[in-house]
C-alpha cells in the first residue's frame, strides 16, 4: 500500500510534465496550414508578366506566335491573319490574336493595367511538411522543407501542345517538389517570409 501511495503522486507529475511538452511541441501542421495558405493567393500562369490582348505576331517568328497559337488550338484565342504594311519595305504577314468566348470566361485580368491579364492554369498544394528547423518548440522563425505539387489543373492547359508551348505547365504539373520556406510567428500564426525552391535534380 505504501509503494502505491509513493507512485500515484509520481505519475502524476509525470502525466503533468507530459502534457505540458505535449501541449508546447512544435505542430508541423500548422506550417503546412500556412504554406496552404500562401499557395491560395498565387495562381500559376502560363505568362511571367500579364499580356495585353488584342495582340498581334510576325507569322514568320515562331517565338512570337508559338504560344498564342497554342491557346487558339484550346480555344482560348481567336486567330486571323492580316497583313501589315512597312514603311517603304513592302508588307509583312502578322496574325491577330484576341480572346474567344471561352477565353474571356478563363482569362485573369490584371487590376492594376486596364486589358492586361494572364490564363492561369492551378495552384500549388502543400503535402508534407519533412523537416523544420532549429528543433526547439519555442523559437519565432523556422526554416521549413516541404513537398508541394500542382492542383486544379484545367484541361485546356493539360496537353502536350500546351506544354510545348509553354514549358512552364509541364514542369510544374510534373509531380512533387520540394522547397525551403522561412516562417515567422505572428499575431494570427505563423507567416511565410520567403520561400526557396530546391535545385532541379534534388
Amino acid at each position: 500500500m505504501r509503494v502505491s501511495k509513493l507512485l500515484i503522486p509520481f505519475l502524476a507529475t509525470v502525466g503533468v510534465l507530459s502534457a505540458g511538452c505535449h501541449k508546447n511541441a512544435v505542430d508541423p501542421g500548422a506550417f503546412k496550414t500556412a504554406l496552404n495558405r500562401y499557395y491560395a493567393g498565387k495562381q500559376d500562369c502560363v505568362w511571367p508578366d500579364p499580356v495585353k490582348f488584342p495582340a498581334q505576331a510576325d507569322t514568320s517568328n515562331d517565338e512570337q506566335t508559338k504560344g498564342f497559337d497554342a491557346l487558339t488550338d484550346a480555344g482560348m484565342l481567336t486567330r486571323k491573319t492580316a497583313e501589315k504594311s512597312r514603311f517603304l519595305i513592302g508588307s509583312k504577314q502578322v496574325n491577330d490574336y484576341d480572346l474567344s468566348q471561352q477565353g474571356r470566361s478563363t482569362w485573369v485580368a490584371n487590376e492594376t493595367q486596364p486589358g492586361y491579364g494572364n490564363f492561369c492554369f492551378g495552384s500549388f498544394t502543400v503535402s508534407s511538411v519533412d523537416n523544420y528547423a532549429p528543433a526547439n518548440s519555442d523559437a519565432e522563425q523556422y526554416s521549413v522543407t516541404y513537398h508541394y505539387g500542382l492542383s486544379g489543373i484545367p484541361g485546356w492547359a493539360n496537353s502536350v501542345e500546351m506544354k510545348t508551348a509553354f514549358p512552364k505547365i509541364a514542369t510544374d504539373s510534373s509531380g512533387q517538389h520540394m522547397a525551403t520556406a522561412q516562417l515567422t510567428k505572428g499575431e494570427n500564426g505563423w507567416v511565410v517570409q520567403n520561400v526557396q525552391p530546391a535545385a532541379p535534380g534534388t
